[in-house]
C-alpha cells in the first residue's frame, strides 16, 4: 500500500505542488550524543516553537507544532475529515 501512495503522489502534479510547497524549508538536523537536536531559528520562528510543542508521525517523517497551533489545525481538521477522506480517494489514497 506505502508504494501506491508514494506513486499516486508522485504522478499527480498538483499533490507534487503541493509537497514540494511544504517540503521546501525541510533541513535535515544532527542529533547529539545525548539524542537532541537543535531546531534552525528560521524554523523555530516560522513554526511559532516557543515553549510547549508537539510531535506527530507522517508517514517516514516526523512534525514538530506549537502545542497551540497543532490544537487549532487539529480541531479544524476534525471538523473537515468527510472532505480530506474524498480529496484522499481522489488521489487514489
Amino acid at each position: 500500500m506505502k508504494n501506491k501512495i508514494v506513486l499516486s503522489l508522485e504522478t499527480n502534479k498538483d499533490a507534487r505542488a503541493l509537497i514540494r510547497f511544504f517540503l521546501a524549508g525541510a533541513m535535515e538536523c544532527e542529533i547529539d550524543k545525548q539524542g537532541r537536536f537543535l531546531i534552525p531559528g528560521n524554523l523555530r520562528e516560522f513554526a511559532g516553537l516557543e515553549k510547549e510543542v508537539v510531535v506527530i508521525g507522517v508517514l517516514n517523517k516526523i512534525e514538530i507544532w506549537s502545542k497551540d497551533k497543532w490544537q487549532k489545525y487539529s480541531e479544524e481538521e476534525n471538523n473537515n475529515a468527510d472532505e480530506i477522506a474524498e480529496k484522499m480517494s481522489n488521489l487514489g489514497i
